[in-house]
């Protein structure tokens, strides 16, 4: 535990600025989301406001992969930003789009409702303990977002997605804050 956080102290929060900055620094030009609790304040809101962003909703999860999909056949950039939930929902497109056709999506998860210090594979809520095995036997590689610091995963990862042509996703696992 590093020497300025004490047991007791919460930490630091997650920056969604850092966020919008990594998508936009991996090419990203559009995000698709349906409404999401867990990064409505952090990220879904600053995003709807950015010029450099293209926000696109949609009324279910699902839908976001056929969209992200078409936006790759175009050179356009996008991401699919949902709850772990949305990810449950939206498994047969994800299996179907993102794994067997090997699109670039590239998807951001809340895991809305994880505990702070504990591993989502270890979490009380069955949704958020199951995502990350469920990634792994999709074959999609996954980047866990705790940290400010962790944000510099982001732009290489997106980068490599679409590069390979492969799904990549990224577990927020803290509510991300916007000033």
């Amino acid at each position: 535990m590093p020497a300025a956080q004490t047991p007791l102290e919460a930490p630091p929060p997650l920056q969604g600025a850092l966020i919008i900055d990594a998508l936009k620094k991996g090419g990203v030009e559009y995000v698709l989301s349906v409404p999401d609790l867990h990064t409505s304040s952090g990220l879904l809101k600053p995003i709807s406001t950015d010029p450099d962003l293209k926000l696109i909703r949609v009324c279910k999860e699902d839908e976001t992969l056929g969209i992200a999909a078409g936006l790759s056949y175009g050179d356009k950039r996008a991401l699919v930003l949902v709850q772990y939930t949305g990810f449950l929902y939206a498994m047969n497109a994800i299996r179907a789009i993102a794994c067997e056709h090997s699109m670039p999506i590239c998807m951001m998860i809340g895991l809305l409702g994880k505990e702070p210090d504990t591993p989502s594979r270890e979490s009380a809520r069955f949704g958020v303990r199951i995502i990350e095995p469920m990634l792994d036997v999709l074959g999609i590689a996954y980047h866990r977002i705790a940290s400010d610091a962790d944000t510099a995963l982001i732009a290489p990862a997106i980068a490599a997605a679409y590069a390979g042509s492969k799904p990549v996703a990224f577990l927020i696992e803290r509510r991300p804050v916007h000033p």
